[in-house]
């Protein structure tokens, strides 16, 4: 077989491996997946361009973590997905977030605290048997503007 070769045949459950040995670990494992909404918004009290009407392309970064389960998975990307459409797309995406967020600046060091708190809530229903928690947030407003939150500022 050459370095970039196909394998002869696919590795078998049960014969070339026992479930058993699926979960090579128990080690809590951080899971990243990356998400975008669209949304318009303006600022009150602020002299710039942002006291207009304006809008993004949100781009929200979510890490959670937690210990796998009994086939070496701590989230399913598909389910972290459905979380983020269920949790903050469904809320916001083509809104006027200054009505549908509670009464705040929409400033993306607002609108952070928010996502977490709400992200925090769905989430301790997903995943308690293997402490699944939020550890992070990223929510970029532009491309290079961005506000993060971590698990340890949250206390």
């Amino acid at each position: 077989m050459s370095a970039y070769g196909i394998p002869g045949r696919l590795q078998v459950l049960g014969s070339d491996i026992d479930r058993s040995q699926l979960k090579y670990h128990d080690r809590r494992v951080a899971v990243t997946k990356e998400f975008t909404f669209d949304a318009a918004h303006h600022l009150h009290a602020y002299d710039g361009k942002c006291a207009n009407l304006h809008g993004h392309t949100y781009k929200l970064v979510i890490t959670v973590s937690g210990r796998v389960n009994d086939i070496g998975i701590v989230v399913d990307f598909g389910d972290l997905k459905r979380l983020f459409e269920d949790v903050i797309k469904r809320r916001l995406d083509h809104q006027y977030l200054n009505e549908v967020l509670p009464p705040m600046n929409t400033t993306a060091e607002n609108m952070i605290v928010w996502m977490w708190e709400e992200l925090e809530r769905a989430l301790e229903a997903y995943g308690r048997d293997r402490d699944v928690r939020l550890e992070r947030l990223e929510l970029y407003e532009t491309p290079t503007s961005r506000a993060s939150l971590e698990r340890a500022w949250m206390s």
